[in-house]
C-alpha cells in the first residue's frame, strides 16, 4: 500500500494573481458564454417589463417604442441584451457542437472558439447597425 503526502506538506507553486495567469482561448469563450447567460437573465427583466408596458395599452406602446428611438440609454441597453444574445447563441451551438464530438480536441477547440469570436462579432455590429 503506497501512502500520500497531506495535501498541506506538498511542495506545489501556488498562485493566487488571476491576473497573471493567461487563459487559452477556448476557454476565454467558455467563460463569455457563461457571463452573456448571467447578462441575459438579468436583462430579461428589462425586455419583460418593455414586453409588458407595450402590451398594456396604446400609450404604452408608444412610450416604448419613443424610448427605443430616442432615448440613449434604452438604445445602449437593447444593444447590449442583444449582443450577448448573439455571442451566447453562437458560443451555444459551438458547445453543442462539442457535445456530440465535433471538434472537441484541442485543434478544433481553438478553431471553432475563432468561428465564435468571428460570427458573434459580424451579429453584434448587425446589432449595433439595426438599433442604432
Amino acid at each position: 500500500m503506497t501512502t500520500q503526502k497531506p495535501l498541506q506538506t506538498a511542495k506545489r507553486p501556488v498562485n493566487l494573481d488571476l491576473s497573471t495567469i493567461k487563459q487559452p482561448l477556448p476557454a476565454l469563450v467558455s467563460i463569455s458564454h457563461r457571463i452573456t447567460g448571467v447578462m441575459l437573465f438579468v436583462g430579461l427583466i428589462f425586455a419583460l417589463w418593455a414586453f409588458d408596458a407595450s402590451l398594456s395599452s396604446e400609450r404604452g406602446f408608444e412610450a416604448v417604442r419613443d424610448a427605443l428611438a430616442h432615448n440613449f440609454f434604452a438604445k445602449l441597453v437593447a444593444w447590449g441584451l442583444l449582443s450577448a444574445l448573439a455571442l451566447h447563441f453562437v458560443a451555444g451551438i459551438r458547445h453543442m457542437a462539442m457535445d456530440l464530438h465535433f471538434a472537441d480536441d484541442r485543434e478544433g477547440g481553438i478553431r471553432t472558439s475563432k468561428i465564435v469570436i468571428i460570427a458573434s462579432a459580424v451579429l453584434i455590429l448587425l446589432a449595433g447597425v439595426w438599433v442604432w
